[in-house]
């Protein structure tokens, strides 16, 4: 096993890592090095990105890129990139070997396997707090389910139904049991938000996604009904006026905002 790192200057960090994440959809382990971001994924040989891609994520900034094999105490090092959160007191987010909620707080265990993200990145965890905002109930679909938070925790808060699309078969794969471990119901399957058409809808969509999947959303539109509340993330701060006004079309207007380091998440509601 090998363990490839892109060494980034803080100041492009952000954007390297929206741009490396459209290479690695399983994720990236995240290294703060002072001046540096340092970026990691962990494969066997022919399996990881090529260095051209690696400096084409970079955006053309000046990169160090390191490759080493992997210690022997790599599974305990993966487990530790894999933090707990609590949002807003009333939602717990952890992986299956972390400690349980504190009492009187709804629990989602996520076990990241190969798919991006136990709730810990900004994205995610923003997405949770608008989602906190909204009165639960209804349909609810999740665009870009990854590893199933934004929907078993939606499913958890009183969604229902609950559906989630991703077209990486291991996303499918890992909402699909993280769902089952949690003891919520959500009926998730592959489809290509790129390719695939008018994307599900339902009264409430959740899409953390990059800012070109989510405007490719914008321009192909939903299928049958149009959504009365979108949660978008994925989006660095100086993007989310521009994707936020692409959704105007469907008669969503922005009705909050958060942010965390130089991301952004925005709720639009009819």
């Amino acid at each position: 096993m090998l363990r490839l790192a892109l060494r980034v200057p803080r100041d492009h960090a952000d954007l390297a890592l929206a741009e490396l994440l459209e290479l690695v959809p399983g994720g990236v382990e995240e290294r703060d090095l002072g001046d540096r971001i340092e970026y990691a994924v962990y494969g066997a040989p022919g399996e990881l990105p090529a260095l051209p891609d690696l400096q084409a994520a970079a955006g053309g900034t000046l990169v160090e890129v390191v490759t080493e094999e992997v210690a022997d105490d790599w599974a305990e090092r993966w487990k530790a990139f894999h933090q707990p959160i609590t949002i807003g007191d009333r939602l717990h987010v952890r992986p299956p070997w972390a400690d349980p909620a504190p009492e009187g707080v709804e629990e989602v265990v996520i076990d990241p396997g190969q798919a991006f993200g136990t709730g810990a990145h900004d994205t995610t965890r923003l997405c949770l707090e608008l989602l906190l905002e909204l009165e639960p109930g209804g349909a609810l679909m999740d665009l870009g389910c990854g590893s199933g938070v934004l929907a078993i925790a939606a499913a958890k808060l009183g969604w229902d139904p609950v559906a989630g699309v991703d077209h990486e078969r291991e996303s499918v794969a890992a909402t699909r049991q993280n769902a089952e471990v949690n003891g919520v119901e959500v009926a998730v399957s592959g489809f290509d938000l790129l390719r695939d058409g008018p994307a599900p809808s339902a009264p409430t969509v959740v899409a953390n996604l990059l800012r070109p999947l989510l405007l490719a959303v914008s321009r192909a539109g939903f299928r049958g009904d149009q959504p009365d509340q979108l949660i978008i993330s994925g989006l660095l701060r100086e993007q989310a006026d521009e994707v936020a006004a692409a959704f105007e079309r469907f008669g969503l207007k922005e009705r909050d905002r958060r942010t965390g380091g130089d991301w952004a998440a925005v709720l639009l509601c009819r």
